[in-house]
């Protein structure tokens, strides 16, 4: 299987040279998704406004890929401050339930447009 490029108008749309997905031999790799909330154009000034918009974003390219959450293997988030954890792992939790993927967390400087969340995942497209 080659790869194929995912792409929905229901997500921000890549702001440099990447595409928001690939899926390629049963994989489906979701490049990070800012907390742009998609009504607005927007990023909210919360933490937790910011998480939930970055897993709505994910939610609508793993949904263009005909996948959801419960085909989510592996998680990345990217905090701008790790204070932030607890208040973004319970957004994450509104989202993930039941058999949770693999996760990592890192601390960076800055994100884009000065965003404070950014979460990426890998997904099985034969769940």
């Amino acid at each position: 299987m080659g790869k194929k490029i995912i792409n929905t108008e229901k997500a921000p749309a890549a702001i440099g040279p990447y595409v928001q997905a690939i899926a390629a031999n049963g994989t489906l790799y979701v490049s990070g998704q800012l907390g742009i909330n998609m009504e607005t154009g927007e990023i909210p000034v919360g933490v937790a406004d910011q998480a939930r918009c970055s897993l709505k974003n994910m939610s609508a390219i793993l949904s263009e890929a005909g996948i959801d959450y419960k085909s989510v293997i592996k998680t990345t988030i990217f905090l701008t401050d790790m204070g932030d954890f607890g208040t973004v792992n319970e957004v994450y939790g509104e989202f993930f339930q039941g058999e949770n993927p693999a996760r990592s967390c890192v601390a960076v400087k800055a994100l884009p447009k000065d965003g404070k969340v950014e979460i990426e995942c890998i997904a099985d497209l034969n769940q």
